[in-house]
This record gives structure tokens, C-alpha cells and sequence, in this order.
């Protein structure tokens, strides 16, 4: 058998995410690293939006500071994770989702991380946002298997 095309070995980061990977007093640090390690292991590529890298970056200037948040979009820009720019089909999707699930407290960053990921056929999120598990997506552990 064949392994999975590079189409699908794709794994979707939250800002969460990205968060615990930088900041070493975050609990999810560890779980992070392993998590990304495991990713790398099994030949997966990043993907994020630009609305989540928008999100991230204001995230990690409120925890980290500007100047390491800075560092952090110039490491994306330099890497190897694909940045996605969100349409607006994707934002329209969204907003469905948004105004369809009226019990669930999803963001509009999270809504469109949602759209994309199905439009890229994308199922694994590495977050530590249980809205991905609530919509469906398959949230990575340390122990995931991955193929």
C-alpha cells in the first residue's frame, strides 16, 4: 500500500497551538512540543490561515511581547507551513456555521479555520481549542496515531 498523498498529510495549527509551542510556562508546552515532533515525524505539513496568523501574532504580542511576536510571523513567513488566505466564500460559510450552531460559542477565526480545513480536505488539527473536536476535526495528542 501506497502512503497517503502529500495533499492529505496536512495538519491544520491553531493560534493555541502556536501559543504553547512559544511560551515555555504555558501548561501545554510539553504536550506541544511532543505533539510537533510527532507531526514532523510522520512527514505532515503546517497549514494556518491568515486570520488565525492574525490571531496568533495578537495572541503571542499578549503573552510573549511585540518583538517576540514579530519573530514569530517572520519564522512562519521563513518556514515551511503553508499559509491559506481565507476567501470570501469561506468567510460566507462561516457565517452560516456561525448562525446554524447557535449553542456552540465557536469564533469567527475558528469558524474559518472550520471552512478551510474542510475545503482542503484537511481532518487533524493540532489546537488546544475543543472547538475542533466539537465540529469534528480529529485533535492531535502526543498519541495520535498518524499514518
Amino acid at each position: 500500500m501506497f502512503p497517503p498523498s502529500l495533499r492529505f498529510r496536512r495538519v491544520f495549527i491553531d493560534s493555541s497551538a502556536q501559543a504553547a509551542l512559544l511560551d515555555q510556562d504555558d501548561a501545554n508546552h510539553g504536550r506541544a512540543i511532543a505533539i510537533l515532533d510527532r507531526i514532523a515525524g510522520a512527514h505532515f505539513r503546517l497549514v494556518i490561515t491568515n486570520v488565525v496568523l492574525i490571531e496568533a501574532h495578537a495572541l503571542i504580542v499578549s503573552l510573549l511581547g511585540a518583538d517576540r511576536a514579530r519573530r514569530f510571523v517572520a519564522g512562519i513567513r521563513a518556514g515551511n507551513t503553508l499559509i491559506v488566505r481565507v476567501r470570501a466564500s469561506d468567510e460566507a460559510r462561516a457565517e452560516e456555521i456561525l448562525f446554524r450552531y447557535t449553542d456552540k460559542a465557536w469564533s469567527y477565526a475558528d469558524a474559518t479555520s472550520f471552512v478551510v480545513m474542510e475545503r482542503l480536505g484537511i481532518q487533524y488539527a493540532f489546537t488546544f481549542d475543543s472547538d475542533f473536536a466539537q465540529y469534528g476535526f480529529t485533535v492531535l495528542t502526543p498519541d495520535t496515531p498518524l499514518p
